[in-house]
């Protein structure tokens, strides 16, 4: 056997230290995060956003936003060994920065987004276990904001996830009552399962995921839900269910006590998932298709006789519907020079219970985003976006395309008791946004800081369509008629970063 130098024995010693520190653990905790503030100067009078919503992209049309990210880990496992393992997250966001939005800061409009410990090598091998919030996403279409294939968003539970090499199966099970009604919590059974599998790595996946929400009926609950077949639907839009019970009933006395029903409800959301990439210039593509029955709501109160009535609505709210389609491609149109992101978004929403009042429950939309970003040095860059986007009402007017639309709405006769607003059922929307961006990363669509001085122009078929401080109000005597407004225009600053 060759025996080493006592030279070369005492330098191995020395450089042990290094040697271990390659592979040790990493830090017990960890923080990560993401934020955006901007100031928007808009001498239209709105109040700094272009337009009204991600539909138009959401560049120019968010708020402020950030979040923190935490991580502790409470129990590590050597790298590469299949010891216990054990860690703590929980996450705190908000809208809202002093001088940069109406919140002016306050911590009113932060929250804790979870809390959960995460653990894994427990009973079974590859299986990370979850307790807590059990909130999980997948790839997001980053040009729209959105993330249509999150799951267990509004679930405490308990969930599974099997790591395989080219697949992943998730199970998990908990109760989602706090979230859809936090001052009126009624146990809502939630189960959700998830599988995604990787027929080409790097190239080509698939995956097919699922929500289901279940609210049993309780006799005597108040916070149950109950029939509520006697309520027309018009007067549960005007808010005018206990008046005119009243009146069809004149005989009966203030304190009669209704025979309330219990009732049962059944929520769900499916997801199917396509993701490819590596061809040519298209680095990845995510594709979405949802489909979601909502859960209905418990109820309302109407004042009447100097009493407050409790108005049980979920017979009128059970049978809303919404079906969407989500695309982000990612493309690297000439290397180190040009990039873009296109995204397109189709959704179809529907309400059973409702046939007369316009809304966002029955409604088609339509919209494409592209956005090119060109690096003139490394570090500096140009964007330009342009989106154009389709909302159509599928329940009569839902849009004032004119400031005196007072005068043609409802077939050109004035009606203020009218459930529609204005005199179309259409709004279409196109949007241009132009600037320059410093990115201390370097190249890249994605990277991150971005400082960011940006024009924003926007023209709508409807009648001063951003946010802002105008009188929407059909009544004709509004004292704040001004000139017809279609374009909308802003300048940003804008920073936006994730660490």
């Amino acid at each position: 056997m060759r025996v080493l130098p006592a030279r070369l024995g005492a330098l191995l010693l020395l450089l042990f230290p290094l040697v271990t520190l390659a592979d040790a653990t990493r830090d017990r905790f960890g923080a990560a995060g993401y934020f955006r503030i901007m100031t928007r100067p808009d001498f239209s009078g709105g109040s700094g956003q272009l337009g009204y919503y991600w539909l138009y992209g959401r560049l120019l049309n968010e708020s402020p936003y950030g979040e923190l990210n935490l991580r502790l880990d409470v129990l590590q496992a050597a790298p590469g060994s299949d010891e216990v393992w054990a860690e703590v997250h929980s996450r705190f966001s908000g809208t809202s920065f002093r001088s940069a939005d109406p919140g002016n800061g306050s911590f009113l409009n932060f929250r804790a987004d979870y809390l959960f410990v995460r653990a894994g090598n427990i009973l079974l091998d590859r299986v990370t276990w979850q307790l807590g919030t059990l909130e999980d996403r997948w790839n997001d279409l980053h040009i729209y904001d959105q993330r249509p294939a999150t799951l267990l968003w509004d679930t405490v539970g308990l969930s599974g996830t099997y790591q395989g090499d080219r697949y992943d199966v998730l199970l998990a099970v908990g109760d989602s009552g706090y979230t859809l009604r936090p001052q009126k919590y009624n146990t809502v059974l939630t189960g959700a399962a998830s599988f995604r599998y990787r027929l080409i790595p790097g190239h080509l996946e698939v995956g097919l995921r699922g929500q289901l929400g279940y609210e049993p009926k309780v006799q005597g609950n108040r916070n149950a839900l109950y029939r509520s077949e006697y309520v027309n639907y018009e007067d549960y839009v005007r808010r005018e269910v206990v008046q005119r019970y009243f009146e069809a009933n004149p005989g009966l006395e203030d304190y009669l006590v209704p025979d309330l029903a219990p009732r049962s409800a059944l929520s769900y959301r499916a997801i199917g998932y396509v993701g490819f990439g590596g061809l040519g210039p298209l680095i990845w593509d995510n594709l979405y298709l949802t489909f979601e029955k909502k859960h209905p709501d418990q109820g309302y109160t109407e004042r009447y006789r100097n009493r407050d009535w409790t108005v049980f609505i979920a017979d009128q709210t059970d049978e809303r519907y919404e079906a969407s389609l989500g695309n982000e491609a990612y493309i690297k149109l000439i290397p180190d020079k040009l990039e873009a992101l296109w995204g397109v978004w189709l959704g179809y929403a529907y309400n059973n219970d409702n046939a007369i009042k316009p809304g966002d429950d029955d409604r088609i939309i339509a919209s494409t985003v592209v956005r090119l970003q060109y690096f003139l040095t490394e570090r500096v860059h140009l964007l330009m976006e342009t989106s154009i986007a389709r909302e159509k009402s599928q329940n009569g007017n839902a849009y004032r395309n004119h400031v005196d639309s007072v005068f043609t709405s409802t077939r050109g006769i004035p009606d203020a008791r009218g459930l529609e607003f204005g005199d179309s059922d259409t709004r279409d929307t196109w949007q241009g946004k132009v600037g320059v961006v410093l990115n201390p990363t370097g190249r890249g669509i994605y990277a991150r800081p971005s400082l960011r001085l940006l024009y924003g122009l926007q023209y709508s078929s409807q009648h001063a369509a951003f946010g802002n401080s105008f009188v929407d109000s059909l009544n004709q005597y509004n004292q704040y008629v001004g000139p017809e407004r279609h374009w909308h225009s802003v300048v940003a600053i804008e920073a936006e970063g994730w660490f």
